[in-house]
């Protein structure tokens, strides 16, 4: 689905935002339509109702702001062993096989789900950006394994614009901020 989509965007909105959608179009259909066609107008608001649904669910189970406030303030203060270990942890709770690479390399972790390996870089440099080289050599240790996807995580600082465009054109999936710590949460 796009993400400038219509339902894309209420189901990143408030849930209560398509349920007041499906008031409004309900009450427009009353008031508008002629009376045999009244059903099928509250009917035509289905999809609005089911993108409420789905967006209420995952509100409800999402972590709390203060949750992942201390998430992030913990993967701030973890040494790198203790960072490797929840990466580890979280991936093998989602079900993928983790093999962990000597470190220093360009990649730190192999992962494999469902027949498909992912090359997984895991830094936790605290430079304000990070430049397209590491990403370089993540893309050359893929190359080398004939991986065709790779994971950088990033747990301090942002990536420049070129970093970006780089790991956007090479298969390289950035994970970093609150995609990060929902990653690590996923492991408790």
């Amino acid at each position: 689905m796009s993400p400038n989509s219509l339902f894309s965007i209420l189901l990143r909105s408030p849930w209560w935002i398509s349920f007041a959608l499906v008031g409004l179009f309900s009450l427009a259909a009353a008031a508008l339509l002629p009376r045999d066609y009244v059903l099928a107008g509250v009917l035509g608001t289905f999809p609005f109702f089911a993108v409420g649904c789905v967006a209420a669910w995952r509100q409800w189970h999402a972590p709390s702001a203060t949750r992942m406030a201390a998430t992030h303030a913990q993967i701030q203060s973890l040494p790198w062993r203790g960072f490797a270990d929840l990466l580890e942890a979280a991936w093998r709770a989602s079900g993928h096989g983790v093999e962990r690479l000597a470190t220093g390399g360009a990649a730190d972790f192999v992962l494999t789900k469902d027949g498909q390996t992912v090359l997984a870089s895991a830094r936790r440099w605290k430079a304000a950006t990070h430049g397209v080289e590491p990403l370089r050599e993540l893309h050359a240790a893929m190359q080398a394994r004939e991986v065709q996807a790779g994971l950088y995580l990033l747990a301090q600082g942002s990536l420049s614009d070129n970093a970006r465009v780089f790991a956007r054109d090479h298969g390289i999936t950035v994970v970093q901020g609150d995609a990060l710590a929902l990653l690590l949460l996923g492991a408790r």
